[in-house]
């Protein structure tokens, strides 16, 4: 995870209303105003009027992560929504053209905020819909799912990576929260595998791809990483997003789905994350506090 590349791609007010016109004029009306929402790694991510977001990829890597939004989320959100909680299946897949050759989405905006937001001790009421949601996607992935060779296969395969973060972070980070860290990594690689068969997993959990209105949960967003495998890689939310009390919340409305290996596989994955964002968010302080947060979380087990 390098810090945020410059976008490859100009996209202005111009280019996004202008793609609307061409593709999708039945959306462009005087009272659905355009502005620019955010820019992400990968995204850029303009609102339209105040219920839908047009969302473009700024890099060229970003755009099999749109294809894969386009492909797989209305099966997601057959499955997450009868929750209650919100995926942002497009109601638009836009087609490259020769104004933007590349492929875009109309998405629809949920009100409220990204969860990195607000504070952990006011997290504890996501738990329950987001342990439901995720029961509802942990279910067997089509056979032609997305491949992702970072996200949700053996911890061994990122063996190597991890290492070299705890490494390169020995003079920056309290070494007593990095030795934490490695014993959960270890005692991850050590875990039994995932012994069922590919599950669908949102491949990038963490606060920020959640949208919460304070204490409610309203929306996962940002599967441009979906994929299948083991659901351990979006079970590391519970110590990426929650105290411990949030945490054994989370655990509590999950128990008897997923056995104690799953759990100790997770709290890798999440110390996998945790170096990851402190080793490359120096040019993102929300991101940068996150690791640090996570980092103290990873003094528990549960």
């Amino acid at each position: 995870m390098p810090d945020k590349p410059a976008a490859e791609w100009p996209i202005d007010e111009s280019l996004v209303r202008s793609l609307l016109v061409r593709q999708a004029p039945r959306l462009v009306a005087p009272d659905r105003a355009l502005r620019l929402a955010a820019e992400g790694w990968d995204n850029a991510v303009w609102r339209l009027g105040d219920d839908l977001a047009v969302r473009l990829p700024r890099r060229e890597l970003a755009i099999p992560l749109i294809r894969h939004e386009q492909r797989i989320l209305p099966v997601l959100e057959s499955l997450i929504a009868p929750t209650g909680v919100h995926v942002p299946a497009p109601v638009f897949a836009g087609e490259p053209d020769a104004g933007f050759p590349r492929p875009w989405s109309v998405v629809p905006w949920f009100p409220g905020g990204a969860g990195l937001g607000i504070p952990r001790s006011r997290r504890t009421g996501w738990s329950d819909p987001l342990a439901r949601a995720l029961a509802a996607l942990h279910v067997p992935a089509d056979a032609d799912h997305p491949v992702n060779p970072f996200r949700g296969g053996a911890l061994a395969t990122r063996d190597e990576t991890v290492r070299g973060r705890l490494a390169s972070l020995r003079e920056r980070a309290d070494p007593g929260s990095l030795a934490r860290a490695q014993q959960a990594w270890d005692a991850a690689c050590a875990a039994p595998p995932w012994p069922g068969p590919p599950v669908w997993i949102h491949g990038d959990l963490h606060p920020g791809n959640l949208v919460a209105d304070d204490t409610r949960l309203v929306a996962i967003v940002d599967f441009g990483d979906v994929t299948a495998g083991d659901p351990a890689y979006d079970l590391a939310i519970a110590w990426l997003a929650f105290d411990a009390s949030g945490r054994a919340a989370f655990r509590a409305h999950l128990r008897g789905r997923y056995d104690d290996a799953v759990w100790v596989r997770a709290r890798g994955w999440a110390a996998a994350v945790t170096l990851m964002l402190l080793a490359h968010s120096d040019d993102n302080p929300a991101y940068a506090a996150l690791g640090a947060d996570a980092l103290e979380e990873l003094t528990h087990e549960g």
